[in-house]
């Protein structure tokens, strides 16, 4: 699977801000992709795919025959998550590879970051909170991406930084689909799992960074519908 493009995010976080200022109203149909492609001066495909990226934040929701629609959560208070793979994978079994693939190696990139790249987390767990809170979910979910890449890219195991970004599609939309369904209480706490786990990676503890993200990913993964005890006992039993 292809890595999203900056061209997609570009027009995710237009089309978003579309959004936020009333310009694509609440509860209405947005233009064909013709038309909005033309507008926007972008392809077709890239709108596609932002629309696609959107639609897991649940900002906008397509029904088939009738359009696409922005989400009014006034109107649809009850969140809809999408999940856009299941035909190749279930969101557990993402869920599963994530918990064993990203606690391995924040445990393996412990001790191995340096000053800038620690600067690097710190920026985007930073950004990852200033994000939820200004309600730009786009960059939200962009910061959380850079945190989580940086850990991998850190880690001194080619051969499981290769396996990772080899996936990094599913990764990354098994981030943003759990959005819909985070209240403000659950990203708090997932703000601080972010902080103990760079504590952890500062102060050099790689099985005090394994367990934090062990930690986050299963709460995250709950978030996504999953059963967390049930993802836990079958890492467990993994070994």
């Amino acid at each position: 699977m292809l890595e999203k493009t900056p061209v997609t995010q570009t027009i995710a976080r237009r089309l978003q801000d579309m959004i936020r200022t009333g310009e694509l109203k609440k509860g209405e149909k947005i233009p064909s992709q013709r038309i909005l492609s033309e507008r926007m001066k972008v392809s077709r495909p890239s709108l596609r795919e932002a629309l696609l990226t959107l639609e897991t934040l649940g900002l906008v929701r397509t029904l088939p025959a009738r359009g696409t629609f922005v989400v009014d959560r006034d109107a649809e208070p009850e969140p809809q998550s999408v999940w856009r793979y299941d035909d190749a994978y279930s969101i557990r079994d993402v869920f599963q590879s994530r918990m064993l693939i990203e606690a391995e190696l924040s445990r393996l990139a412990a001790g191995h970051l340096d000053a800038a790249a620690l600067g690097r987390l710190e920026q985007a767990a930073g950004e990852f909170e200033a994000a939820w809170h200004d309600g730009d979910l786009v960059a939200h979910v962009e910061a959380d991406l850079r945190f989580h890449r940086a850990i991998a890219d850190a880690s001194p195991n080619k051969m499981l930084r290769r396996l990772y970004h080899s996936v990094r599609d599913l990764l990354t939309e098994s981030q943003r689909q759990p959005i819909p369904n985070t209240a403000r209480d659950r990203m708090m706490q997932s703000i601080a799992e972010h902080q103990e786990i760079l504590t952890a990676l500062r102060a050099g503890d790689g099985p005090r960074a394994e367990a934090a993200m062990r930690v986050h990913v299963g709460n995250t993964a709950i978030c996504a519908g999953v059963d967390g005890e049930s993802l836990c006992r079958s890492n467990r039993h993994s070994g």
